[in-house]
């Protein structure tokens, strides 16, 4: 299990973390007394000491005196009603969060207090330049720098938004306590506020009752960049600008960005039947619509900020050519051409604010550190796909409906009722009243008038989107709302110019050189929206063409025969699919896709993402049905589609495609056709991705690590061959069994030539929200994210010394492997041990994700995704999948006399020393005797021999880890660490003993409510306690 805080847990202090933490629990306790009684708050302070007891004696090396404390814990829990088990659960699961929430402020205090971070871009400058890199080069591979993290709504995200956002408002309560100008006065009523806000938590009910749909997820995501990314980008930007200027002399430019960010959220469609081609579309128009409107709000701020009249020749030739297309605009315009013109003339000549808009009177950017968002909560947009279940509630928007208002009668009528309502009869001559005329504004700041002008196109831009969300007809010129990004930097920047002409240089640098590097950032979107589908769903679909073509069956066609069709059609000019065919549903719903991503473009899509993918075909299989959509768009249009194709991404992720990547790449980059394609559209640039969740569960963590660092090899190998451009995509999840861990380890361990200035990197689930979901930890994030990647690509890491090295990891890799696939897929007993042993057939009640936890119905471990395999092994503390295989490799070569090889290894080999700190890491997050409970609690007698194996190699493991490692106990390397997951112990093992027993009781009583309650806040709890789920 990797840690939410181990990219940089050395950057917390315990001198005041354990006491905000006893300060916490205590208020909980309070809120408990009034709550349930002192009874219950008794029992549940009897049963934290008596487990904190317990754990001290078995870290002290008692064990004999520990176990007995652990059987008398299990005893009393045993005993409970299930009213008190159930408060019980709550209790601890809410403390487990309350200590998390302590953590990440004490993290970032301890960010505020030291001079000089480790991994800063200071820090990281101030190094390549001593190792010899000149500050030419530096900076321009700073600038050059391409770098996108795609966030995904992987189902293990367990906390419900509105909890979230409750742990969000306690982290700055704390941050509010910590200030040293309190009186102690306010210090009190700042105490209040926290024990108000953990009563709302405890009556919050912490179970999500619906599950979410991809639209659900995909607010959720775009909610990340409101509250936090917004806010953390343009900070960033500044520290890299800042230590760029102090270490090379030159700022970074305003319109560069090392760092962008994309989406899975109502795009990945793979396995998850719930996305559709609407709702990829209504998710991307969705994003469109909050970009323009946090766009809106920054262009309000600026305004009230730049109200001089001195300007440059250019700006003001710029606001007069503005008043005239106004003044002529409001001759050649009557008042009944207005009626879808909402706030057209109200915003024209706004030159003269009314009101003073949110946070126009704060600094410009160091919003880091206020406590609270900057800005109200966004009135989104709804359709009746705009079911926010969770979360505050969010005001309805002007264009809200009722789902009973979908047919088309309807539609009409509203829109009859929006024309009148939005008709300016009357409105137009009054406003005029109000406003002066262009011709007496002649002294009006220019700025504002410039800036009057974007709003006034913004707000069209809105406008056109909440009709296009509603499906209401809208029927704007083009010319008069903002479309790309360039059209809105453009006057952006003509205003940064001319206050730097007239000796204005520390305006320009404000605010609005923060909207500038949020457009260049964030474009007209937030975040472009990947598409993803699995291979097969590509070749049933030309199966479909073919049969209707009489051609025969593709799918039954060899590789070379597929690949001489696919090409042919590709290079032809008609279109593939005829409009009159009949298809099948899913069929239909490929083709529909297709068809969105043509109408959308590049512009508001990123890549076309292959699931599954294992041959050239795969690819040109996509590159075919995206030119033939592409073809019929724009003939029904009567142009060419917005944007460009869509880069097409396979997504290598078994074992035996791991191994095949570099073939394919070679085989596609041979191709007359694909080759000049990807130069001409793509700018000579060829991107990969590589799965590390499927081939964890394929062959084990060790072998997976292996395997992907000899793809990436082989992959870069190929496209240098055919001198093309590699950009890897790494599909790395929260956990170390699906390749998650530290992000700078991660990068600094990637073979040498992998990361060249590129790089695309999921962050998933709970992922998200730990890592940027408050600004100040986004910006440290960001920061790693970039000095990372610089790193290996000036000064990459040391390949291995010599051939035996490889040899050794081929040889431990082999054994890892056949050891792993003995025992999880060729054993007959462990699917059933899997099933009693842990809560996996119950996680599906947890109702965290739209998508279903299996591939396929099949109840193998085969079809089961990576996820559901991961969380349930971390819910028993075995954290299995990390870790199996391990031993037996390292046993093998150690008992062949190569342990002083591996030893070296560890030392000099990047790669394996991450591999084996990662392992060390899980290892020491297991827990053999609460393992071992479950074990005996809820396994039959015939099957408790194999869990009685595994921990056995469990132990094993842990020995052979330490003597590749040298190190004499685990995590000796990370003290903070070890010393965090030993505090979370006390309130950890109980709701394990408590999880155990609620399994017990529902299995013989499947159909009880409430201790299905009981049983999803243990996996709260314990997920919390973990700190991370799959």
């Amino acid at each position: 299990m990797t840690d939410t805080t181990d990219d940089i847990a050395e950057e917390i202090s315990f001198q005041s973390f354990e006491d905000d933490c006893k300060m916490l629990g205590n208020l909980l306790l309070e809120v408990l007394q009034r709550e349930v009684g002192a009874q219950m708050r008794e029992k549940v302070d009897r049963y934290r000491t008596l487990a904190q007891s317990a754990c001290s004696m078995r870290l002290a090396g008692i064990e004999d005196m520990a176990n007995l404390l652990e059987k008398q814990l299990a005893s009393d829990i045993s005993k409970m009603s299930l009213e008190e088990a159930l408060t019980l659960a709550r209790a601890f699961s809410h403390y487990l969060n309350l200590m998390g929430i302590a953590e990440v402020h004490h993290r970032v205090r301890r960010q505020k207090n030291v001079a000089s971070l480790s991994k800063s871009c200071d820090d990281i400058f101030y190094q390549l330049l001593q190792r010899g890199v000149s500050p030419d080069q530096l900076y321009d591979t700073v600038c050059k720098q391409e770098v996108e993290i795609v966030l995904t709504a992987h189902p293990t995200q367990i906390n419900r938004r509105t909890l979230q956002y409750k742990h969000i408002k306690l982290s700055h309560l704390l941050d509010l306590k910590d200030r040293p100008d309190l009186t102690s006065e306010e210090r009190d009523m700042v105490i209040e506020d926290m024990v108000r806000e953990i009563t709302s938590i405890w009556q919050t009910d912490e179970l999500r009752r619906h599950k979410p749909t991809p639209v659900d997820e995909a607010s959720a995501g775009l909610n990340i960049v409101e509250q936090s990314l917004w806010k953390a980008v343009p900070h960033y930007l500044r520290r890299v600008s800042n230590a760029l200027k102090k270490h090379t002399g030159k700022p970074l430019p305003l319109k560069c960005t090392p760092i962008r960010f994309g989406s899975w959220m109502g795009g990945d469609r793979d396995g998850n039947p719930n996305v559709t081609a609407k709702v990829t579309k209504d998710v991307s128009l969705l994003s469109r619509w909050m970009t323009i409107d946090l766009y809106i709000r920054e262009v309000d701020s600026l305004k009230f900020e730049l109200s001089m009249n001195r300007c440059s020749d250019s700006l003001s030739k710029l606001a007069h050519e503005i008043l005239e297309q106004e003044s002529a605009s409001e001759d050649r315009h009557s008042w009944d051409h207005q009626c879808y013109s909402t706030n057209q003339v109200k915003q024209q000549a706004a030159a003269l604010p009314t009101q003073l808009p949110a946070r126009a009177d704060q600094p410009s950017c160091t919003e880091c550190n206020v406590g609270h968002s900057h800005y109200p909560r966004i009135e989104i947009p709804r359709t009746g796909l705009l079911n926010q279940q969770d979360g505050p509630e969010s005001p309805r928007s002007p264009m809200a409906k009722s789902p009973s208002q979908n047919s088309l009668r309807n539609a009409s009528l509203i829109a009859k009722r929006k024309m009148f309502a939005e008709s300016q009869v009357g409105r137009s001559s009054f406003q005029k009243l109000l406003e002066p005329k262009p011709t007496k504004r002649s002294a009006i700041a220019p700025y504002r008038i410039v800036l009057g002008n974007i709003k006034d196109k913004l707000m069209k831009t809105r406008r056109r989107l909440e009709l296009l969300l509603e499906d209401l007809p809208c029927d704007f010129n083009l010319s008069e709302y903002c479309d790309t990004s360039d059209e809105l930097i453009e006057p952006l920047m003509t205003c940064h110019d001319s206050l730097q002409s007239c000796g204005s240089g520390i305006l320009a640098d404000g605010r609005l050189a923060d909207l500038i590097r949020r457009v260049a950032t964030f474009g007209m979107v937030l975040m472009k929206l990947d598409l993803r589908q699995e291979s097969g769903r590509h070749a049933e679909t030309l199966d479909a063409i073919t049969k209707y073509l009489d051609m025969g069956t593709y799918s039954e066609w060899d590789e070379e025969k597929k690949l001489e069709f696919l090409t042919r059609e590709l290079k032809g000019k008609r279109p593939l699919v005829s409009p009159s065919m009949e298809v099948a549903s899913d069929v239909k719903e490929v083709l529909d896709t297709f068809r969105i991503a043509a109408e959308l473009g590049s512009d508001s899509l990123g890549a076309y993402v292959i699931s599954m993918a294992s041959n050239a075909s795969d690819v040109l299989a996509v590159e075919l049905l995206q030119k033939d959509a592409r073809l019929a768009v724009s003939g029904e249009i009567g142009k060419p589609c917005p944007g460009g194709t869509l880069r097409v991404v396979p997504l290598f992720e078994t074992v035996k495609d791991l191994r095949g990547a570099g073939s394919v790449i070679r085989k596609l980059l041979s191709i007359d056709w694909y080759r000049e394609h990807i130069i001409k559209n793509h700018n000579g640039h060829q991107e990969v991705m590589v799965g590390y969740s499927d081939s964890g569960k394929d062959a084990g963590r060790f072998t997976a690590a292996w395997e992907l660092y000899k793809a990436q090899e082989d992959v870069v190998a190929a496209c240098n061959e055919y001198d093309i451009k590699v950009t890897l995509f790494h599909g790395r999840g929260g956990s170390i069994g699906r390749g998650g861990g530290p992000t700078y380890l991660a990068i600094q361990s990637q073979p040498p030539g992998s990361v060249m200035g590129t790089l695309r990197s999921t962050e998933q689930g709970e992922m998200v929200q730990a890592k940027f979901g408050l600004p100040q930890i986004a910006v440290r994030q960001l920061e790693i994210y970039t000095t990372a990647v610089l790193l290996a690509t000036l000064r990459p890491p040391h390949p291995p010394r010599e051939q035996k090295w490889r040899n050794l990891m081929e040889e431990i890799s082999k054994i890892s492997c056949q050891n792993y696939r003995s025992v999880v897929y060729e054993n007959p007993e462990f699917l059933t041990y899997f099933q009693e042993a842990t809560p996996q057939a119950e996680l599906g009640f947890l109702n965290i994700g739209s998508r279903p936890t299996r591939r396929k119905s099949s109840t193998g471990i085969g079809h089961l995704r990576a996820i559901p395999w991961v969380f349930a092994w971390t819910q028993t503390r075995f954290v299995l999948p990390a870790w199996l295989g391990v031993g037996p490799g390292l046993r093998g070569v150690c008992e062949k006399g190569h342990t002083e090889d591996l030893k070296a290894m560890y030392k000099e080999w990047p790669f394996f020393q991450s591999t084996i700190d990662l392992i060390e890491m899980v290892l020491g997050k297991a827990d053999v005797p609460i393992s071992k409970h479950y074990d005996e609690v809820l396994v039959s007698k015939s099957r408790r021999h194999l869990g009685d194996e595994l921990r056995m190699e469990l132990l094993a493991t842990e020995k052979l880890v330490l003597v590749v490692s040298g190190h004499e106990k685990l995590s000796a390397n990370n003290r903070i660490l070890r010393r965090l997951i030993e505090s979370r112990l006390a309130y950890l093992n109980p709701m394990n003993l408590l999880q155990v027993e609620v399994l017990k009781r529902l299995r013989s009583d499947d159909d009880n409510k409430q201790l299905r309650d009981a049983l999803l806040i243990t996996i709260n709890g314990i997920a919390a306690g973990m700190r991370n789920t799959g």
